[in-house]
């Protein structure tokens, strides 16, 4: 593959490309994650454990959520955090209760829905299938079968001669993949995907297993100045936020104290143990504030003084309906970071919020654009506005402008997570 003309180093996107590739699950995000926070001299500490209060960085893995912070030396209880928040999840198809499934000599898996996926994104691809096994002592164990086994077959076009004036999917009954000819025994999948992660199929008592595509991440365009990939929604930001937190950890003199809070279950609202509704991320930094000494003063002296970046993927202006966006507001591909902004508060962002980010840009050297949505048509939302008001925290909506959010495969331009990763440095630094 010959080499891409770019303002900047293409070294952090390779990284993404491998991130994207290794993370089929939250769980497999989450681990991968940690993996990386580990070799950049974090640790683990339990939730069901005393916590100290010592320096240094520390985090913390529920389910496929994962808050990790660092500590500097001489932090007081009541110092402010900077926080990078994401989500590990994306929208995809989940392996139902009861997975064994066939119609007229064909083997399938029964799946449900999760999140606001396109679904005509996952005809006629091949597909891998991933996530946890929970065994019979409380284990869990990670499973990731990335090769072509499984496919959901679109109806040839002599059988639905309309499919082009508009293709209309019944997501019970047309989005059920095969993968497989003959008769169809229980505890079929589960024996084929416990033998994949090398446990005994009697020891498994549950399981959050999840269809992926296979196909990996690559460069695209003339010259590749544009990625292609699974899951950008919103593991760009995952990425990107351990990167910078990374970065910043053990400089000396921090003002903050950084933390990178990535959510499971944003794609369907959060409302989970391991979602941006849930305690977890108040727990963690209140049990911080506390190991420090600190009281009830301290923390709400901390979290007044502390800001959120909520990371997450916005739209660029697509070519193809360029009518669909504000016609004052076109964020391009290899722009910088978008600041979110939406008055009804479908984004937390305010005039304050966009002073920070604005500061976070200008010190890193970053371009950064504005998207608002077009009054006619309904904006999405993010963990943004539901960390403002679970926490009272400051919160800004941010992310990488990308075309086709919530397919099985999403496009970005190549430059953008550098430079998103380089904002995020700058603003956990202060």
């Amino acid at each position: 593959m010959s080499s891409a003309p770019s303002r900047f180093d293409r070294g952090h996107t390779d990284d993404l490309m491998t991130f994207l590739a290794a993370s089929p699950s939250p769980y497999h995000a989450v681990a991968n994650a940690a993996d990386r926070l580990e070799k950049a001299g974090f640790r683990k500490v339990e939730e069901t454990d005393a916590w100290d209060g010592t320096s240094g960085g520390k985090y913390v893995i529920r389910g496929g959520a994962i808050i990790a912070w660092y500590v500097p030396e001489g932090a007081h209880p009541h110092t402010p955090y900077r926080v990078v928040g994401a989500h590990t999840d994306s929208p995809n198809l989940r392996v139902k209760p009861q997975p064994d499934l066939g119609n007229q000599g064909w083997r399938q898996v029964a799946v449900e829905i999760y999140g606001g996926t396109l679904l005509n994104t996952w005809l006629d691809r091949d597909l891998g299938l991933a996530g946890r096994l929970t065994l019979r002592d409380g284990s869990h164990v990670l499973v990731n079968v990335d090769r072509p086994v499984l496919r959901v077959p679109q109806l040839a076009i002599h059988l639905d001669r309309q499919a082009n004036e508009g293709l209309k999917l019944e997501r019970q009954r047309h989005m059920q993949p095969i993968w497989g000819l003959g008769e169809v025994h229980e505890g079929d999948l589960i024996s084929f995907v416990a033998a994949e992660a090398g446990v005994d199929a009697e020891d498994v008592t549950g399981w959050d297993l999840m269809v992926h595509a296979v196909e990996a991440p690559a460069y695209l365009g003339r010259d590749l100045e544009l990625l292609a990939g699974p899951r950008m929604d919103n593991l760009i930001s995952v990425h990107a936020g351990v990167a910078a937190l990374a970065a910043v950890a053990a400089r000396p003199d921090l003002p903050y104290i950084p933390v990178l809070a990535a959510f499971d279950h944003e794609e369907n609202g959060s409302e989970a143990d391991t979602g941006a509704q849930g305690p977890l991320l108040g727990n963690v930094l209140e049990r911080s504030v506390y190991a420090r000494g600190g009281a009830y003063e301290d923390r709400a002296r901390a979290f007044a003084g502390s800001v959120c970046l909520s990371s997450d993927v916005g739209h660029a202006v697509h070519p193809n309906y360029a009518e669909r966006h504000d016609p004052t507001h076109h964020p391009r591909p290899n722009g910088g970071p978008i600041l979110k902004v939406n008055v009804n508060q479908r984004y937390a962002t305010d005039g304050s919020g966009r002073a920070v980010f604005a500061a976070a840009c200008e010190k890193a050297g970053v371009p950064w654009q504005s998207f608002v949505s077009n009054n006619d048509m309904p904006c999405g939302t993010t963990i943004g506005p539901i960390t403002a008001a679970r926490h009272g925290i400051s919160t800004v909506d941010i992310g990488v402008a990308c075309l086709s959010m919530h397919s099985a495969r999403e496009l970005c331009g190549a430059d953008d997570p550098y430079l998103l990763a380089n904002a995020l440095v700058a603003f956990l630094e202060g």
